[in-house]
């Protein structure tokens, strides 16, 4: 029986990620550099992966400034973004049915509260595990089993919501029922280790998934 619902935050619940690319690109463009958009989104939902963002500008460039530059943008950007969409009414359909609600993210504790505050999505998670703390990040399971611990409960009893291949796999790993749904800047990814794929969130609905995956455990 599915028991708990637990989201990733970065490109599922909101695109955090688009934003930050889009930053980047608005500076490059700003000083005549080539932006290279591939390159960035590689980087995307990969917390070990080596990537210099400024490798465009010469040692001339100061990148301090830079980074000031870019951030401003950044935030600006952010600012714009919504909930995407379905997940207030996955979120809502847990409530209503007694599910269990967690959050798993490779980002920091400041950067993920800070934004379901203003987003009033805060209280919506009984229990929220980010970077730091456990031993590793993502794609090791170590965030997932922290959540499924704290439930007291076993993978099979939750489905994750993960938007990254890197998610998918550290949910599929610690052993819960794994729906992606990927964000443009994640739509490359390799998915082929999850149990759904889909364009949005918009797409599902909790009581069918629950029914899917109860049926094959």
């Amino acid at each position: 029986m599915i028991r708990a619902a637990v989201f990733d935050f970065d490109g599922l619940i909101l695109d955090t990620e688009t934003p930050l690319i889009d930053a980047y690109a608005e500076v490059y463009a700003l000083h005549g550099r080539p932006f290279e958009r591939a390159a960035f989104l590689r980087s995307v939902g990969h917390a070990d992966y080596a990537f210099e963002p400024w490798h465009g500008f010469g040692p001339e460039f100061d990148r301090a400034a830079l980074e000031i530059e870019r951030r401003s943008r950044k935030d600006a950007l952010m600012l714009r973004q919504t909930i995407l969409p379905g997940i207030v009414p996955l979120l809502d359909a847990a409530r209503e049915s007694g599910i269990r609600v967690g959050l798993a993210s490779n980002s920091g504790h400041d950067w993920v509260e800070g934004h379901l505050a203003r987003l009033e999505l805060l209280d919506r998670f009984e229990f929220i595990a980010c970077r730091g703390d456990t031993p590793s990040p993502k794609p090791e399971p170590d965030l997932y089993k922290l959540v499924l611990n704290r439930f007291g409960l076993r993978g099979h009893e939750a489905i994750a919501f993960e938007d990254s291949h890197t998610g998918a796999l550290a949910a599929k790993r610690a052993g819960l029922w794994v729906v992606a749904a990927p964000n443009p800047s994640t739509a490359h990814h390799d998915f082929g280790h999850v149990h759904r794929r889909v364009n949005s969130l918009a797409e599902v609905t909790l009581d069918e998934l629950i029914d899917r995956f109860s049926l094959a455990s």
